[in-house]
């Protein structure tokens, strides 16, 4: 079984949603399906099949969040240190063609979310940025093309 990496507020979020789905939302569709069997036949009935639907899959989403729970390996970034990136860095990097800052922590796959600020250990960019340091040029094939940045700082907090 492969370890999963991912930083000490990314594991918390996953056991809150772990906890909900659990403590919440089962309870919630157990209750919508025996109200949907009082309806009588469930051949024809919609709202059975539906919140049968609905406990299936959210079944299937407990059963991967434990799945990468288990396997997590919790990385404090607090804790780590160094002029080099690598998962946990918080990187500042300048574009080199339109001089546009970026700021991005790098993060395991299951908290990646680019909106916030964080991009997976397994993006093109973070991979193209593992090992390098202040001041490093680095070419990053995009989907949209290739792109340059300088990264301007590395931090870990």
């Amino acid at each position: 079984m492969d370890r999963v990496p991912m930083t000490v507020a990314g594991y918390s979020a996953l056991e809150a949603e772990l906890k909900m789905r659990q403590q919440e939302e089962r309870p919630r569709i157990i209750q919508a399906i025996a109200e949907a069997r009082s309806h009588g036949d469930l051949s024809e009935n919609a709202e059975y099949h539906a919140a049968k639907e609905s406990q299936s899959l959210n079944e299937g989403r407990i059963a991967e969040l434990e799945d990468k729970l288990s396997r997590a390996e919790v990385i404090d970034v607090s804790k780590l240190s160094g002029k080099t990136v690598k998962f946990g860095a918080t990187v500042t990097l300048v574009d080199e063609d339109t001089e546009e800052k970026k700021v991005f922590q790098i993060v395991g796959e299951a908290e990646a979310d680019v909106k916030s600020g964080k991009v997976s250990i397994t993006s093109p960019t973070a991979r193209a940025l593992i090992g390098k340091k202040t001041g490093d040029s680095v070419e990053v094939n995009t989907p949209g093309g290739g792109k340059s940045y300088e990264l301007l700082d590395v931090a870990f907090r």
